[in-house]
């Protein structure tokens, strides 16, 4: 399948992702349609123009229409869906996901899903906090990372739409990645600053402290909002490959903290410079 302005679109769940998708495909003339399950999400996004069609019903003209599918749920409410309802697909359909966990995923989704439809798998590095279509931007996209996750069952055809998908979106750069190589990276790089964010603010329950705090504990711990059913299903689906960087950054955080109590400034401040050079190459490209 080829991704152009002919590629009828489906996107199942509009939440903060799914609606981001659904408003920047729209805005470029595409269509775009959704199923989602709660009317309220309907509602919002018919009235705020973001699709062409919503419905909370498992409508099937709607699936049957779509050439490309996008999975913005859950990655165990993906799995069901695929197993109840894949027969409803066209053949030749490309399906893709927005999940933030890919081993378990893809492997389970690629071995059940029939022959004549493929599933290529892609992460989009962009979110927010709070959870809910009405939260949902596009302009999130934009400066922000996108990575598509091939395997040996994948088309050079269903890669290159996947890609440019992530270009229409905004995407300032499009990686590949194994799901190995993923799940590895998302271990450290999102879920341990999730469960960072999570235990600064349950570590020290002194009362009254956000009328004192700045912005640089704000900041820190912007993340610690957290849609703690998505979260908590996604740090289990990473189980080892997420406690392999929580045992890193206890090892790393035990240096540091023996650093002060030796009052080893000169290392301290080696390693305060280290850490301002390596953060500088995080900046966002200014557009």
């Amino acid at each position: 399948m080829k991704f152009n302005k002919d590629t009828n679109i489906l996107i199942i769940g509009l939440g903060v992702i799914g609606g981001g998708y659904a408003t920047a495909l729209t805005k470029q003339g595409y269509t775009v349609n959704c199923i989602t399950k709660s009317q309220s999400t309907v509602d919002y996004a018919i009235e705020h123009g973001m699709v062409s069609k919503a419905t909370t019903n498992l409508d099937e003209d709607l699936i049957r229409q779509a050439n490309l599918i996008i999975f913005a749920v859950y990655p165990n409410v993906f799995i069901k869906w695929i197993k109840d309802n894949q027969h409803l697909f066209s053949p030749g359909t490309l399906i893709t996901d927005v999940t933030g966990v890919k081993g378990s995923v893809v492997d389970e989704v690629q071995s059940i899903l029939r022959s004549d439809v493929e599933f290529i798998s892609a992460h989009p590095m962009a979110g927010r906090e709070s959870s809910g279509v009405e939260y949902s931007d596009p302009e999130v996209f934009k400066g922000a990372n996108y990575i598509v996750t091939p395997t040996a069952k994948n088309t050079k055809e269903g890669i290159e739409a996947c890609k440019k998908l992530g270009e229409v979106l905004g995407f300032a750069k499009i990686s590949e990645l194994s799901a190995e190589e993923h799940d590895k990276m998302i271990a450290f790089l999102s879920q341990l600053t999730h469960c960072i964010a999570v235990t600064l603010m349950t570590c020290n329950e002194a009362p009254n402290l956000e009328k004192y705090t700045g912005d640089s504990f704000r900041d820190l711990t912007r993340i610690a909002k957290i849609n703690d059913k998505m979260w908590s299903e996604l740090f289990l689906l990473n189980k080892p490959a997420l406690l392999e960087q929580m045992n890193v950054f206890i090892n790393e955080f035990s240096r540091f903290k023996d650093l002060i109590e030796k009052g080893d400034e000169e290392e301290m401040r080696a390693t305060m410079r280290k850490a301002t050079a390596r953060r500088s190459l995080f900046d966002k490209p200014k557009a």
